[in-house]
């Protein structure tokens, strides 16, 4: 089974989490955390910052890592790096996603999560993120 490696952000603002509903492919219509593939010779962080600059048209600066997550898909494995991360500059335009929502600590649940993004929320609770 092949592996893909990604990066995530949970970018954080006003002590609400940034969720952005995938607007594409097998799992069209479920919400995750915002991020991508890397590149070749890219590290996590520098992914992270290109995909939300793609994605959501803002610039964000990498605050920690929170963790790596591992999920088996049925078709890959996925390692996803996942980042705290605030917004430096700019407006947020959805380029691949149908919405987005910031989401308080008690609204985390509110909307349906990607298996994989399930495991973030985990971390984030954890760490007490929110």
């Amino acid at each position: 089974m092949r592996t893909i490696r990604v990066s995530a952000a949970v970018i954080k603002s006003g002590g609400r989490i940034l969720a952005t509903e995938r607007g594409y492919g097998a799992y069209k219509g479920y919400w995750e955390f915002p991020g991508g593939k890397r590149e070749a010779g890219e590290s996590g962080e520098e992914a992270v910052i290109r995909e939300i600059r793609e994605e959501l048209g803002i610039q964000i600066a990498v605050d920690s890592l929170l963790g790596t997550i591992e999920h088996e898909y049925d078709d890959f494995h996925l390692m996803m790096d996942c980042y705290i991360c605030h917004i430096v500059e700019g407006r947020i335009t959805l380029a691949e996603h149908e919405e987005m929502r910031w989401l308080s600590a008690d609204g985390l649940d509110s909307v349906s999560w990607l298996p994989a993004d399930m495991k973030v929320l985990e971390l984030i609770r954890e760490g007490c993120v929110v």
